[in-house]
């Protein structure tokens, strides 16, 4: 199954966010885009927001956390699903949405807890509803939401520490997907807002918008597990994105990204128990110095042996029974 997984970017289509009309000229971009990807028998895999949204809507409605961009995006995903419902049949809503959270530190204020929360929310809406809309313009299209996955383990065995590696499983992983899977915020969500004193704008009407708006698949991203600790520890990991302590049975790349693949058939496992959707590993890969030879090459094995890995965990995840789409 060959697949090209891309992002249209949003102010291509809606340059100031809040247009009246969308440019043309970006959708007949993205529908040469299409038909090359048809032509060479790919399948296309289109995110609608990758980060990246018009600066007009950053400026003036400051994202997110502006409860009216949930009509934006809905306008902008209608106008993408319609434009090319005979070129797109798989759809990702928001790219790696739970970094909005992953990303703010334990000590961050209350404040930024707030933002940060009603931000998530007012996504989840404009999920949901995309998903909907989606759905009535052709029954076929399989939309997903696209997780940064982490696996998460203690470093010890001390209940604190079995305790914290729950809250990071819950707090980073399942809050948003449970929302987006299941239709429905999680049990712990109290427990969360209460922590920083989170108060959200949630209507009825939103909470009915969640159940209807469930995707059909839960895609997300791989490259690291991460050993989480109460207690003081020298060792921690410093790199890209990379957070945590060292974890003594694992090696590490020259980023500090922990080398697990065993973590993603866990994680695939944990996931699926958890939600029964058809799961997808949109991002999955290896940093490293690599060396340019005198004819242009590049010897990286070691990548081979690291994707090689991976894909035997993929295979005996899926012997367990998950549902791993285009394996």
């Amino acid at each position: 199954w060959k697949v090209f997984r891309l992002s249209i970017n949003w102010g291509r289509i809606f340059p100031n966010g809040d247009d009246e009309e969308p440019n043309e000229a970006g959708l007949a971009f993205y529908d040469k885009v299409f038909d090359e990807c048809h032509k060479h028998g790919m399948e296309p895999l289109v995110t609608l927001c990758h980060y990246e949204i018009p600066w007009n809507i950053v400026t003036k409605y400051n994202g997110f956390s502006d409860r009216r961009v949930i009509d934006m995006f809905v306008k902008y995903a209608t106008t993408c699903m319609k434009r090319y419902k005979d070129k797109v049949k798989y759809w990702l809503t928001f790219n790696e949405i739970n970094n909005t959270i992953n990303f703010l530190p334990d000590d961050a204020s209350d404040e930024a807890y707030q933002e940060a929360y009603q931000h998530l929310h007012y996504q989840f809406v404009a999920s949901a509803r995309a998903v909907q809309i989606g759905h009535q313009i052709d029954p076929e299209n399989k939309i997903g939401c696209m997780i940064c996955g982490i696996t998460y383990y203690p470093l010890t065995s001390d209940p604190e520490d079995i305790l914290f590696n729950r809250s990071k499983w819950e707090k980073g992983i399942f809050y948003c997907g449970d929302v987006q899977c299941k239709g429905k915020y999680p049990t712990f969500t109290k427990r969360l807002w209460k922590e920083h004193n989170v108060k959200l704008d949630i209507t009825e009407q939103d909470l009915e918008e969640l159940k209807k708006g469930t995707v059909d698949m839960y895609t997300f991203s791989y490259y690291m597990s991460q050993a989480v600790t109460t207690h003081e520890n020298d060792d921690a990991v410093s790199g890209n994105m990379s957070f945590g302590v060292r974890n003594p049975y694992l090696e590490y790349s020259d980023w500090g990204w922990a080398l697990d693949p065993k973590g993603l058939r866990y994680y695939l496992e944990m996931i699926y128990d958890r939600y029964e959707k058809p799961l997808m590993v949109v991002e999955n890969g290896l940093g490293a110095y690599d060396t340019v030879e005198e004819d242009g090459s590049i010897h990286d094995n070691y990548r081979i042996e690291y994707y090689r890995a991976h894909i035997e965990e993929m295979a005996k995840a899926i012997e367990n029974g998950v549902d791993l789409i285009g394996y």
